[in-house]
């Protein structure tokens, strides 16, 4: 019968007492080795990389909302009707007239008694900045 080995000691029958060939520790005061849970960190990655692509998601809706509301606006003053030829820098007022046929007008709605859209500026680009809302 052979001997039996306490439990501490590293031997195997083809390499005998090999403890020093292994590539970790053996004795007991050893850090134990653990296998690595990787089944939380790649939890944890992907909460992470799902906020990160929410947000920037949200940031570009924001970005596209906005950009819409511009287009929209351009759209409704420079489909409306006026007479002169509108200066940069300008405030000019949207209004709508009895028949339904939207105007601008240098008239503030202060001055005036008609249902007014909105307030806009022009901008150097030729594009016309809402400075209120309708």
């Amino acid at each position: 019968m052979p001997e039996k080995k306490p439990d501490n000691v590293v031997f195997s029958n083809e390499s005998g007492y090999h403890a020093s060939l292994l590539p970790y520790s053996t004795n007991v005061g050893a850090p134990a080795i653990r296998i690595d849970d990787l089944v939380s960190w790649k939890s944890r990655g992907i909460t992470s990389v799902n906020k990160e692509l929410a947000a920037k998601f949200e940031e570009l809706k924001q970005q596209y909302d906005s950009l819409l509301r511009e287009y929209e606006c351009n759209e409704l003053v420079y489909n409306s009707k006026f007479s002169f030829e509108p200066v940069v820098g300008e405030i000019y007022h949207l209004y709508r007239s009895a028949n339904g046929t939207n105007f601008l007008s240098l008239i503030s709605p202060a001055e005036w008694n008609k249902e007014h859209l909105g307030t806009f500026k022009l901008n150097s680009d030729k594009k016309w900045i809402e400075l209120n809302q309708l």
